[in-house]
């Protein structure tokens, strides 16, 4: 039997991660912990003298880009999760002297573009004016000055710069839910309308094309799947580019240098690159050859002479290398959790499980890598969202429940985003209905396969996934034996209720769509319906309930209430809130305390090992 792999492997920091070159390929840069915390490392080209250039001693960062003059780090930072990020700006020469270049309190800000041909300056978003919308900004390095680019008129939620650098696209949104492009020749100009979308039909832009005349744009128009087109600003005309049989286009592959289309990603059960431009292809089958995980390219120089890929694997996490395109050699430059040994994970298996209507519910199971295959204690590990996706890869959870003896099953049930408009759709005020089916028919897939024992399933989930946790604990008692809610919503009411304000001009195309708007009394009756919350006396499972205290997507009040009323039918239900983090932690003492307190809970109920007794 493989020993137990300790916690902090896991959940802890990486030792190294999130590698980029410096502009000019001077310099190599990468996150690694400064005691114990996450900051941003700089060294020479090769990653040697390296030295710490920020100083963050809480949270920790999470992501960081170079300026295009190579002259400043810079990152975003929020407050104990809060989301109101500020970005920060530190000069690698002088270091833990970090300046934030957004300094207003309960302002948003966010990166457009770090535009090449402006390289003293940058793109940012910021609701300043309206903390409800966005408005865009160019902003000076130096000084901090900012200069409104970009005045929101209250539906755009989302702003394109062109390679020059200008502010001149929009994607916008109806009252309905509906979406629109706009587009200006000069940031002078009042936006034009140049296409419109039907909800389920997208039109999110990636970004100008080289000339500038068109738009690279997601579009299931006519079709089921999410197409990559060229929009025509002039005449609004689409040009299909590519497209894939299966799955959404995940997004196009452009050349920083030139503007021009490289190539085309895809996530079927693993990547898939589509190539547009010879020397690319050839580069990226080379790149592929020094791995057997899935490529990211996670930075390069200028010129786009050499990459530094990281490659996705489900057993070897975040193995990252050099490759030089002029040669073709790659040399590894890290391992992010070089104590992980890739002998003791589990591989991770795409499934196909079919819905009781006709849907491939296209899945992921992880097995113990030794002991008995079928039999087995298994959790049920159901990602939020719910507009987003499991995919192939590592999974630090789903290894951390393998190692400890548990079948792991993940599933993309209806309305997760990928695999076409219609599998999406589906999804519509499907909340704790046929969104829940496809979940309890994977669970029976699980069962009548043999893989896992009826009587020890367990389901853990974060976000949509604890609100699922909790729908399986209230809905379909008899199921699951364990049930842990990681900042999961037990009330579809409060939940939208509570939602920021600049979320607002959001919710026509997501929450209100799917969901239903609490200001509507007919909308309200069916979201009360499908709320845990109002089913807390059908309970049977022992229930874990995970919270951060400022977490402004799911606010402590979705757990508080719950729990409460558990408490009050005299249910002993465990709940751990963490004052220092939001929608999810992100710091790994709290981490740590989390995952414990969850090994120990399955192992309890579910029979499952444990390395604390």
């Amino acid at each position: 039997m493989t020993d137990l792999i300790p916690l902090p492997h896991f959940f802890d920091n990486p030792e190294r991660a999130l590698a980029r070159l410096s502009p000019d390929g001077s310099r190599m840069s990468w996150l690694a912990p400064r005691d114990g915390v996450l900051n941003v490392w700089v060294g020479d080209a090769t990653g040697g003298d390296a030295r710490p250039i920020t100083n963050d001693d809480h949270r920790g960062i999470r992501s960081y880009a170079w300026s295009r003059d190579g002259r400043y780090v810079l990152y975003s930072q929020d407050e104990g999760g809060d989301e109101n990020t500020h970005v920060y700006a530190v000069d690698p020469d002088k270091p833990d002297h970090a300046r934030d270049l957004t300094p207003f309190p309960g302002v948003r800000a966010g990166l457009v573009a770090l535009p090449r041909s402006t390289p003293r300056e940058i793109l940012v978003s910021l609701n300043l004016r309206d903390r409800s919308m966005f408005d865009a900004y160019r902003l000076r390095l130096a000084s901090g000055r900012l200069e409104l680019v970009g005045e929101n008129p209250g539906d755009v939620i989302g702003w394109v710069a062109d390679r020059a650098g200008r502010v001149r696209g929009a994607y916008s949104q109806t009252p309905e839910g509906d979406y629109r492009v706009m587009a200006r020749a000069d940031e002078a100009d009042a936006l034009e309308l140049v296409a419109e979308y039907d909800n389920e039909d997208g039109g999110a832009p990636y970004g100008f094309t080289a000339d500038g005349e068109g738009l690279w744009v997601s579009s299931a128009r006519g079709v089921d799947l999410k197409r990559l087109v060229r929009l025509d600003i002039a005449t609004g005309a689409e040009t299909v580019v590519d497209e894939d049989e299966v799955v959404d286009i995940g997004g196009p592959i452009i050349s920083d240098k030139t503007g021009e289309l490289l190539g085309a990603a895809y996530v079927r059960d693993r990547l898939q690159v589509s190539v547009h431009d010879e020397r690319f292809g050839r580069d990226f089958a080379r790149l592929r050859e020094l791995h057997h995980g899935d490529p990211r390219i996670s930075g390069q120089d200028a010129q786009e002479r050499r990459w530094v890929a990281a490659f996705d694997d489900d057993r070897d996490p975040g193995a990252t290398y050099v490759f030089d395109r002029a040669t073709g050699d790659g040399e590894l430059l890290f391992r992010s959790r070089p104590w992980l040994d890739p002998a003791t994970l589990a591989p991770m298996e795409p499934v196909v499980i079919r819905s009781r209507d006709g849907f491939d519910l296209y899945s992921y199971l992880t097995r113990p890598i030794d002991g008995p295959r079928d039999g087995l204690p298994m959790v049920l590990v159901v990602h939020g969202g719910p507009w987003a996706r499991d995919s192939w890869g590592y999974d630090a959870e789903a290894q951390f429940l393998a190692n400890r003896g548990y079948a792991v099953l993940q599933v993309n049930y209806r309305g997760s985003s990928g695999f076409g408009k219609r599998f999406m759709h589906a999804a519509e005020r499907e909340f704790a209905g046929k969104m829940h089916d496809d979940l309890i028919d994977a669970v029976a897939w699980a069962t009548e396969s043999g893989v896992a024992d009826p009587a020890r399933v367990g389901i853990y989930g974060g976000s949509y996934g604890g609100y699922a946790a909790l729908v399986g604990a209230t809905f379909t008692p008899d199921v699951f034996a364990a049930v842990v809610s990681y900042v999961g919503p037990s009330s579809l009411v409060t939940l939208v209720r509570s939602f920021p304000a600049y979320w607002r001009p959001f919710l026509a195309s997501t929450w209100f769509r799917y969901v239903g708007d609490p200001e509507k009394p007919e909308d309200v009756e069916d979201m009360l319906r499908r709320s845990p919350l109002e089913r807390v006396d059908r309970i049977q499972a022992p229930l874990l309930v995970i919270q951060g205290a400022n977490d402004p997507r799911v606010t402590q009040q979705e757990s508080d209430q719950i729990v409460a009323a558990l408490r009050e039918r005299g249910v002993d239900v465990e709940y751990i809130v963490k004052d220092d983090e939001g929608h999810g932690f992100a710091r790994p003492e709290n981490r740590l305390d989390a995952y414990a307190a969850m090994e120990r809970f399955f192992a309890k109920h579910l029979g499952g090992r444990s390395a604390q007794g």
